[in-house]
């Protein structure tokens, strides 16, 4: 690894500068993580969903899973599951039932609604529109090959289970 800097030009960035090219690289993933949020929250209000319960669907797509499962799957702690998978449940697109692998845990079922819900709020154009305006389709790819890529390196990294990397040590 090299000591240059990770930005254009020779300066450091200007945390308070206005124009967001001197910003830092950590402060403008946030600007963006932060639109599109706000952005997908409004998109999913149709379907009574928001950007915290919307990726539980997607992974009951695949089959029941646990609450420790989806916890583990979207990077939150059991008790931040509990209470999505509980608004989900009241919203009637998952169910909870016994857990025919431990009978201690519960099993988070998908069901019709929540299935119909997933795949029309998820539909791809309207999805990748959302995270990808201002941007052509070499700019698309290019970003999606350097999100992939920290995606990956984030799961090398251990983490807390809020998501926090633990101090050396």
């Amino acid at each position: 690894m090299t000591d240059a800097p990770r930005w254009p030009g020779d300066a450091a960035p200007a945390p308070t500068s206005e124009d967001p090219a001197h910003w830092p690289t950590g402060r403008l993933l946030f600007t963006v993580a932060r639109r599109i949020e706000r952005e997908w929250n409004a998109h999913l209000a149709g379907w009574d969903l928001n950007h915290a319960g919307f990726p539980v669907l997607l992974h009951l797509l695949g089959g029941p899973r646990t609450q420790r499962e989806l916890a583990d799957l979207n990077g939150v702690t059991e008790q931040t599951m509990s209470r999505i998978v509980a608004r989900l449940e009241r919203s009637g697109y998952v169910t909870r039932d016994d857990d025919p692998r431990d009978r201690r845990r519960r099993a988070v079922t998908l069901a019709d609604a929540g299935r119909a819900a997933a795949m029309e709020a998820g539909r791809y154009r309207p999805a990748e529109d959302l995270a990808s305006r201002g941007l052509d389709d070499d700019q698309v790819t290019e970003l999606r090959t350097l999100l992939v890529a920290m995606v990956r390196a984030g799961r090398e990294t251990p983490q807390t289970p809020d998501g926090a990397v633990p101090p050396e040590g």
